[in-house]
């Protein structure tokens, strides 16, 4: 199983200082996680998402990330295809100059994007996204795979070109669609491609979703394979603080989740704007109990809930992974045993401070990456 971070570059305070902060600290995180064994580190691309994800020019950041570090992936989780925000030979350019530049990285990932906001930013109307999506899709690898394109689609029409670079990794880079929806599972497997499971799906749905994938990924047909590379490949979304003092790590996870789950409501569903500043525990238990009734956010049918039962749990069985390396390590076991085959850390929400942030990365680099690791090594002897 891999472990991975994945970014979005989430903040409550959207000054530009804020913004140059949270950059440079997201840097520094990924080089500390590169240090401490984390297999890749995957970027978001969302635009025009205030305080919900600054994380809009991911090319950029990766490559910057590339340079910077020597081993772990590069993911694109995931370029969004809107020809007019990307078009197709441009995305084939970058992700050939990205694997060459990170000699042999890239991990691609491809998706539509979630709201009205961002698609009408580009003039188009999100309901009518999903055919353009699906031309583009098959057409990338291709490009990637032959160095030349040539296509009279519906929606993109390109004349014969020669198309430069080529990646390193031959055909193309391993590929993957971000899967907020049953429907996009199925997708997925028929298309022969991985599985990034984008939401805060507990292990007994990620169960029921990768039961979903495998059955549609063993049953694909030929013509619907997306690409050149099948990749059978699911990875969970896995919202993290861990720390020593578990009861510290809960309450700033919580109070992160918390965060992330406003903010989503906020563009995703018009709900009221993130609740940015709870400053001591006692706010922060009050606004978790309050939720009981439930801020629910969804990404698409995804459903998120924040809180709640979170500071009373027991840890008896872990419902999440804020607390400490062992709880940390329960959470995670249970989503291996869901079937995650890579586990996206998500540490950066809103009002995560840097410092447990690193914090958590150390913890989970020192203590819950070699459980895992010694557990594999054992089962291979």
């Amino acid at each position: 199983m891999k472990f991975s971070i994945i970014y979005e570059a989430q903040m409550a305070d959207p000054s530009r200082e804020s913004e140059r902060r949270c950059f440079n600290e997201i840097v520094e995180q990924v080089l500390l996680a590169e240090e401490m064994g984390f297999d890749n580190v995957w970027s978001v691309e969302h635009t025009a998402l205030t305080q919900y994800a600054h994380m809009s020019a991911p090319e950029t950041f990766l490559a910057y990330i590339a340079g910077r570090t020597t081993r772990i992936g590069i993911g694109h989780g995931v370029v969004c295809l809107p020809p007019a925000m990307n078009h197709p030979v441009k995305v084939a350019e970058r992700i050939a100059t990205l694997d060459i530049l990170s000699n042999g990285r890239v991990h691609f990932g491809m998706g539509k994007g979630g709201t009205q906001q961002e698609a009408g930013t580009f003039g188009y109307d999100l309901a009518e996204l999903q055919p353009m999506i699906d031309e583009s899709m098959y057409l990338i690898p291709k490009i990637l795979k032959d160095g030349h394109v040539e296509h009279d689609g519906k929606y993109i029409k390109i004349p014969s070109r020669p198309i430069h670079p080529s990646p390193v990794q031959d055909p193309h880079p391993p590929l993957y669609y971000a899967c907020t929806r049953e429907s996009t599972l199925e997708l997925a497997g028929k298309r022969g491609i991985g599985a990034l499971v984008l939401g805060f799906s507990g292990p007994e749905e990620i169960a029921r979703k990768n039961a979903i994938y495998r059955e549609n990924f063993k049953n694909r047909k030929p013509e619907d394979q997306v690409g050149f590379r099948p990749t059978e490949h699911l990875a969970a979304f896995c919202a993290a603080c861990v720390l020593d003092d578990r009861e510290q790590a809960r309450r700033i996870g919580l109070k992160g989740q918390r965060f992330f789950a406003e903010a989503i409501s906020y563009w995703y569903q018009g709900g009221p704007k993130p609740t940015a500043h709870i400053d001591s525990d006692e706010e922060n238990a009050e606004a978790l109990d309050k939720a009981r009734e439930q801020v629910v956010a969804y990404i698409s049918e995804e459903k998120i809930v924040d809180g709640a039962d979170a500071m009373t749990s027991n840890y008896t069985v872990a419902q999440d992974a804020y607390g400490n390396a062992e709880d940390c390590i329960r959470y995670v076991t249970r989503l291996q045993e869901a079937g995650a085959d890579e586990i996206l850390f998500l540490f950066q929400m809103g009002t995560v401070p840097h410092w447990s942030i690193l914090e958590t990365i150390r913890n989970i680099g020192t203590k819950v990456i070699p459980h895992f690791r010694g557990q594999a090594a054992l089962a291979a002897e």
